[in-house]
């Protein structure tokens, strides 16, 4: 049996156009599946307008107490909902979860050292209850994952979408075959010089092409989870725009 693990990032969610024509082809994608989102421009926009400062470090947000705040009131309430509502429209019986729910992705904060991030959160072996989430997909629901997840003293933290997406896809390895699917507005990692975009793409490739500075930014950690998915037994990985398409 199959299950499709997608993740969507801000842009998509931020593209209106972008945003409609994934829903309309996640939603005609038969069988049991997973929707993981980011969190698009929003809540840095939030974050500005409440004179929070926006701290970035390769792609990842840098999470201080106040900016997490924003996090979840975004990630976990606007973005998360306005996705279930708009699946609901279609006939998807979605459900809107963040890894707090049912203590169903429990994660660590991680460690201030080299770069201290603030309330980040990093996922281990046995973060994902894979049995919780099992539950509802025999239920036929289709969980929607926002980027946030706690830790086991009930700390909320702010965690990579790209990592949770590859912990989920991981976690059900043993029980499916199970695609994982970055989708996001470009073709794919594009070929050093030029703008084609690599077919496949090993672990040494990466390495050299994000020491080059060709892969940067948040592609660091898509790419950085598709090889650990990968490495970890997940049968399929795809990274690009055209990967809704089945």
């Amino acid at each position: 049996m199959d299950l499709n693990v997608y993740k969507i990032g801000g842009n998509i969610i931020d593209d209106p156009k972008k945003l409609d024509t994934f829903i309309n082809s996640f939603c005609d994608c038969k069988g049991k599946k997973i929707l993981v989102h980011g969190g698009g421009s929003i809540a840095s926009e939030l974050c500005r307008q409440l004179n929070i400062k926006v701290v970035m470090n390769q792609g990842r947000r840098i999470t201080d107490a106040a900016t997490l705040r924003v996090a979840v009131m975004v990630y976990a309430g606007w973005i998360n909902k306005n996705l279930v509502a708009s699946l609901l429209s279609r006939g998807c019986r979605a459900l809107g979860l963040s890894g707090a729910d049912g203590g169903c992705i429990l994660a660590d904060k991680r460690n201030p050292e080299p770069a201290d991030y603030g309330f980040a959160g990093d996922l281990s072996d046995g973060s994902v209850n894979a049995l919780f989430i099992q539950n509802l997909l025999d239920q036929e629901l289709v969980p929607v994952f926002s980027p946030v997840t706690c830790d086991r003293s009930g700390q909320l933290l702010n965690t990579n979408a790209d990592t949770i997406a590859s912990a989920l896809a991981v976690a059900f390895r043993s029980y499916y075959t199970v695609r994982l699917r970055f989708v996001f507005d470009s073709e794919g990692v594009c070929c050093p010089g030029s703008e084609r975009h690599l077919p496949l793409l090993s672990r040494a490739q990466y390495v050299k092409l994000r020491d080059q500075g060709t892969i940067c930014d948040g592609m660091i950690p898509k790419v950085e989870n598709a090889l650990r998915a990968l490495e970890q037994g997940v049968g399929e990985v795809f990274i690009g725009n055209t990967c809704i398409q089945l």
